[in-house]
């Protein structure tokens, strides 16, 4: 039986969610992990963990749209001074590396390599890329949407300019396996009861087919 919520459930009050909304925690939908670098105006390297993005084609182009990038956060400043930045994707055997950028996060800080990653310069923007993750995709800097005035998150949207890919990614089961994309599960949320599950990290465990599907569901 569906159950219809148009107003916060009273499992959320008097939770902090920390500036979300609560149905980001009652819905949960995954969306891919990465690590967005660039370099702050003192020449240091920016990395900050993302997972609020989306992909997408227009025409011959590709973009990627941060549905949320904190205004005081060294990620907006750098993106919008340098217009540039790399999209790095952690796979699981060096996400914690690159998860413990958050703790090194200071303005005179190489983020990068208080991490104990490793830094390499991007070939076609003004970013640097992190060596040990699978998949660099170089950037520019396109446009931002405010959601609302008094708001301290904006919309961000770069092109994809290059890719660098490792050659045992170019086989979708290496992508789409226990060491390809990482997805973010944000603190999964039981509207009714108010249980709640700890942030998880996922993966996508198997690919299957449109045509498997009408196999065994039928059309």
């Amino acid at each position: 039986m569906k159950k219809e919520f148009n107003t916060m459930p009273p499992a959320f009050e008097g939770r902090d969610l920390y500036g979300f909304d609560w149905k980001e925690n009652a819905l949960s939908i995954p969306s891919p992990i990465a690590v967005v670098t660039s370099y702050k105006d003192n020449g240091k390297t920016n990395a900050t963990m993302q997972s609020w993005m989306a992909f997408t084609s227009s025409g011959e182009n590709f973009y990627c749209i941060f549905g949320s990038v904190n205004k005081y956060c060294h990620m907006y400043k750098t993106l919008k001074e340098s217009k540039a930045a790399v999209i790095n994707f952690p796979s699981a055997d060096n996400f914690l590396a690159c998860y413990s950028t958050i703790q090194h996060n200071e303005y005179d800080t190489d983020e990068i390599a208080a991490a104990g990653l490793t830094a390499e310069k991007a070939s076609c923007v003004n970013a640097p890329r992190i060596k040990e993750c699978f998949l660099n995709l170089e950037c520019e800097y396109v446009w931002e949407k405010e959601f609302s005035p008094d708001g301290f998150c904006v919309a961000m949207c770069v092109k994809v300019v290059n890719v660098v890919m490792d050659e045992e990614y170019f086989s979708a089961q290496k992508k789409f396996g226990e060491l390809g994309y990482l997805y973010n599960i944000h603190s999964p949320t039981n509207p009714e009861s108010g249980e709640i599950t700890e942030t998880c990290v996922g993966v996508i465990n198997k690919l299957t087919t449109y045509g498997e599907l009408e196999e065994k569901y039928g059309k």
